[in-house]
C-alpha cells in the first residue's frame, strides 16, 4: 500500500481517537530503520508513522552534505516506494521543528509538497511538526496558525506543541522549570480557540510531566489527568467534535498504566525513538564485541568477510528494531487495527 492520502489519514486518526488507541510514530534516519519500522508494524498489522527529524534528514543526505532537507526528501521518497509492499496504512512526519528552522527545514519541504501536488503528484509529507514550545504561548499560536493555515491549503496535518517536554532528543534539547512540563486547561482552550478557526487539521502535543530520554521505569512522573482535564474543558466549552488529537512525547521510562490511561484521553500517536534505537544498537554491539577478531584484521590476519560486511550486523540491528516497533504496536493496541484490513 503506497503511504497513506489525506483522507485515509484522517480516518486513522478518527478511528484511534474513538477507540482508545494510538500509532506508533517512529523516527527514522536511514534505510536500515525504515524497514524495520516498516516490518514491525506490518507483522501486527498496525497503521503508523515514520517520522524524520531535523538532524536525522541531515544524516541520511550524507556527511559531506549535512542538507537536512535533502536527507528528508531522500528518506521520504524511498519510504514511498518501500511502503507499497505492506499492507498498512503509513503516514509520513517529521518531528520536532523549532521555530529558527523553520524558514530552513520546514517551509521548503512544504514547498517540495505545493510543486509535487501542482504536476499532479502525491504530497511528499502527510504532516509536519512545528515545536515552537520555546515561545510564549500568544507567539506559539501567531506562528501556528501561519503554518496550519499553508499546510491545510496542501492537505498536509500540523502538529504543534504547548507546554515543554524536558530532556534531549536528537538535538532538540529542552531545559524548563517544572510548571512548564505540564500544560494547563487554558492553554489547551486558548490553543484551540486560535487554530480551529483555520479550518484545517492539527495534533496537539500537550505536555504532562513527560520527558526525552533514557529513564528507569518510575522516574518519569506522568500526570494524565492532565489531558483529562484539558479535554473536558474544551469539549465543554465546544462539543464533542473539538476532542483534540493528542500527541505524546517521551514515553521512554513509561509505565504501561499511565500509556494506557492517556489512550483514553484522545492520545492518537505516541513518539518512540529512544527505546528503538537501543534495540538497533544492541545487536550490532554484540555482533562486533562478539566477532572481534573476524571484523578487525588483528595480527596480520585477513578477517572474516562474512563477519565485517556491515550487512551481516544491520540485519541484526534492523530485526531487533522490528520486534521492538511491533511491540509498540501492541503496547498502544493499534495491532490489528489497520484501516487498510
Amino acid at each position: 500500500m503506497p503511504v497513506v492520502d489525506h483522507a485515509t489519514y484522517c480516518r486513522m486518526l478518527d478511528r484511534a481517537n474513538k477507540g482508545h488507541y494510538a500509532f506508533p510514530a517512529i523516527n527514522i534516519s536511514s534505510m536500515s530503520t525504515a524497514n524495520a519500522a516498516l516490518a514491525g508494524l506490518a507483522a501486527e498489522g498496525s497503521d503508523g508513522f515514520l517520522q524524520v527529524s531535523t538532524g536525522a534528514g541531515q544524516f541520511a543526505s550524507g556527511l559531506t552534505n549535512k542538507d537536512s532537507v535533502l536527507g528528508a526528501i531522500a528518506l521520504a521518497d524511498a519510504i514511498h516506494t518501500l511502503a507499497e509492499a505492506y499492507d498498512v496504512g503509513i503516514a509520513l512526519h517529521t518531528d520536532h521543528c523549532l521555530p529558527d528552522k523553520v524558514d530552513s527545514f520546514l517551509i521548503p519541504l512544504i514547498e517540495e509538497t505545493e510543486k509535487r501536488r501542482a504536476s499532479g503528484r502525491k504530497n511528499l509529507f502527510n504532516s509536519h511538526m512545528f515545536d515552537g514550545s520555546i515561545l510564549p504561548l500568544e507567539a506559539n499560536l501567531a506562528k501556528s496558525q501561519v503554518l496550519l493555515k499553508r499546510c491545510a491549503a496542501s492537505d498536509i496535518i500540523l502538529e504543534v506543541e504547548i507546554g515543554v517536554v524536558g530532556g534531549e532528543e536528537d538535538g532538540v534539547e529542552h531545559d524548563a522549570p517544572a510548571e512548564k512540563l505540564y500544560t494547563t486547561p487554558e492553554d489547551m482552550l486558548a490553543t484551540y480557540q486560535a487554530l480551529s478557526e483555520i479550518g484545517g487539521r492539527f495534533m496537539l502535543a500537550a505536555t504532562f510531566g513527560n520527558v526525552h530520554g533514557v529513564y528507569k521505569p518510575g522516574h518519569v512522573v506522568l500526570r494524565p489527568d492532565i489531558l483529562r482535564q484539558g479535554q473536558d474543558a474544551v469539549c465543554a466549552a465546544y462539543g464533542e467534535a473539538a476532542r483534540f488529537d493528542l500527541v505524546f512525547h517521551g514515553g521512554s521510562g513509561s509505565d504501561l498504566s499511565d500509556i494506557h490511561e492517556t489512550l483514553d484521553y484522545g492520545v492518537v500517536k505516541m513518539n518512540v525513538d529512544t527505546d528503538t534505537q537501543y534495540a538497533f544498537t544492541r545487536p550490532v554491539a554484540d555482533h562486533l564485541l562478539s566477532n572481534y577478531a573476524g571484523v578487525l584484521k588483528i595480527d596480520g590476519e585477513v578477517g572474516n568477510k562474512k563477519l565485517y560486511d556491515p550487512r551481516a550486523y544491520l540485519k541484526k540491528g534492523e530485526a531487533a528494531m522490528a520486534d521492538r516497533v511491533a511491540r509498540s504496536a501492541r503496547d498502544l493496541r493499534s495491532a490489528g487495527k489497520s484501516v487498510l484490513r
